[in-house]
């Protein structure tokens, strides 16, 4: 083997961004096929949560809270707000911005709840209870550490 053919291999095998990379695909296409049906995707779910959840009041707070791009969380916010979902508001002091969900978001939210748990269950029922409870610390404990 040449050395560029055991680099390649070694980064198959351990790259731990390779791995993440990947399984975050599997998990986001699971919940996006259960989510399809109502109109979302679970980028789109997470915002509704975030935003219905009251936290943070910032764009640049929100991002960082949910490990996004402040410019994909706006694109993705725009499209929010393009579909009738949220409203955001325009930028106030230390760049605060409201968000709301309209009742329209509201709706959605509420049907996208229960699909969400049945992927959630099914995700869970894969990886078996005790195995998620593991990955769910570790992957915390990736997310406050990183």
């Amino acid at each position: 083997m040449t050395k560029e053919e055991v680099t390649v291999a070694v980064v198959e095998q351990e790259c731990a961004v390779l791995r993440t990379r990947m399984a975050a695909r599997k998990v986001t296409r699971t919940y996006d096929e259960a989510l399809r049906p109502l109109g979302l995707k679970v980028t789109q779910f997470t915002l509704l949560v975030a935003i219905k959840h009251g936290i943070p009041d910032s764009i640049s707070e929100l991002a960082e809270s949910l490990a996004m791009e402040r410019t994909t969380l706006t694109r993705n916010l725009q499209l929010l707000e393009k579909q009738g979902l949220a409203t955001i508001g325009p930028e106030g002091y230390r760049r605060a911005r409201s968000m709301q969900l309209t009742p329209l978001g509201e709706e959605k939210l509420a049907a996208a709840l229960p699909v969400w748990r049945q992927a959630q269950d099914q995700l869970v029922r894969k990886l078996g209870k005790g195995r998620w409870i593991e990955a769910k610390a570790l992957l915390s404990e990736i997310i406050s550490t990183a």
